[in-house]
């Protein structure tokens, strides 16, 4: 049996971050992190899109508004002390019609708000920064959004965790808890503290030790398609408005660290929880239940789910992407998007007592664990200040 002052399930971006927190806090302490697959950011950490975003997106009173702005800066200088490449590359927002001009207005005054630095510009000065955009009169630039490989942050975090004193055990399962011990595939585990970062499964873990009971998580596949043009073919990231009573942020242009651009992402319905493709970790009752919870919320959510399903299963088709993707810069042809990327799944968290998707992120513990309910995007961006929130909230409870 293992021993340990504090025990880390998930070897994410969000896991790494609390685990090296910890460490600076309690440089005594012996602090363990656990991942079930053979290597840290396997899964959404390794799959996003690599975006830092600015933080103009959020509502004021939000977490994620609070962290996105300072998670940019920390998590920029991260990557030029490591060397990992940036592509600087702002983004812009465009409106598709008029419709859309009132939501980039409320873009504006929640980036105001939040202290980030927007641009206001009209038709032509977008053109300016990308010849081939198309807005509706207006649109905003984010000079600080950039982009990076999320998989070099998460190896880079990786091996200063294993330097400042973290032992991490790849191809180490939760398995379950039995009086007070966790048990693992590999070993049971006494520790004194546990931090459940475990993304896909966080809500099955928490519902181990008495949390998420009116909270779990609903899968979404997210597809990008791949540009075969030359790098620098088009500039910058290009968004459009998004419907800001849902948390995706619809079909956008993403100009990878290399400057290949890329469109996507979908918010496919998963079947189950790592439905990547085929029938790969396909668990019949898991299926069942995600499946069932998705027929539900067809007729009885508190958000247009039905419209969301048909609209995001018809992205499965290159030409309805590329279709998508075109009213957002000219020259847009299917041939050159023939390549999909690697599937990403989304842990969206539905608070199943109201039937809505949660918007912000969401923590519940208490003196023996804590449990990151919902870190999805911006989660990387703000990965490093949102450590440092989940370990005071730790502090507060242990006392």
């Amino acid at each position: 049996m293992t021993t340990c002052d504090v025990l880390v399930i998930g070897g994410g971006v969000i896991g790494l971050s609390i685990a090296r927190e910890l460490r600076r806090r309690r440089r005594e302490a012996r602090i363990v992190l656990i991942e079930k697959e053979p290597a840290c950011g396997a899964h959404a950490s390794g799959r996003n899109s690599g975006v830092l975003h600015a933080g103009f997106y959020y509502s004021p009173d939000s977490l994620k508004a609070k962290f996105t702005k300072l998670g940019n800066e920390r998590l920029t200088a991260y990557c030029e002390e490591k060397r990992i490449p940036l592509n600087r590359c702002g983004k812009l927002v465009v409106a598709k019609d008029a419709g859309d001009l009132p939501s980039l207005d409320e873009l504006i005054k929640r980036g105001n708000a939040n202290g980030i630095a927007l641009q206001e510009l009209t038709e032509a000065d977008a053109r300016k920064i990308e010849p081939r955009v198309r807005t509706y009169q207006r649109a905003l630039f984010s000079p600080r959004t950039s982009t990076v490989n999320p998989l070099l942050v998460v190896d880079a975090m990786r091996q200063d965790a294993e330097r400042e004193g973290i032992e991490i055990h790849c191809g180490t399962a939760y398995v379950g808890t039995d009086r007070g011990r966790v048990r693992t595939t590999r070993d049971t585990i006494e520790a004194g503290y546990l931090v459940n970062a475990a993304g896909l499964y966080a809500d099955k873990i928490a519902m181990d030790y008495g949390f998420s009971e009116r909270y779990r998580i609903l899968p979404f596949k997210g597809l990008y398609l791949y540009s075969n043009e030359p790098p620098g073919s088009i500039r910058t990231n290009i968004y459009p408005v998004p419907d800001l009573r849902n948390p995706f942020l619809g079909v956008h242009f993403t100009i990878t660290a290399d400057g290949k651009a890329k469109i996507g992402p979908t918010a496919i319905p998963a079947f189950w929880r790592e439905h990547y493709d085929g029938f790969g970790n396909f668990r019949l009752s898991e299926a069942l239940e995600v499946v069932g919870r998705g027929l539900g919320l067809l007729t009885n959510a508190r958000f247009d789910y039905r419209r969301l399903a048909v609209e995001e299963i018809a992205k499965y088709s290159r030409k309805k992407m590329v279709a998508l993707a075109s009213v957002l810069a000219d020259g847009v042809r299917e041939e050159h998007y023939l390549k999909w990327g690697r599937p990403g799944i989304r842990a969206q968290l539905l608070d199943i007592t109201k039937r809505k998707l949660e918007m912000d992120f969401v923590l519940e513990g208490d003196h023996r664990s804590m449990h990151v309910l919902n870190a999805v995007s911006p989660a990387f961006t703000c990965s490093l200040p949102f450590a440092e929130y989940v370990c005071d909230r730790i502090q507060a409870a242990v006392g």
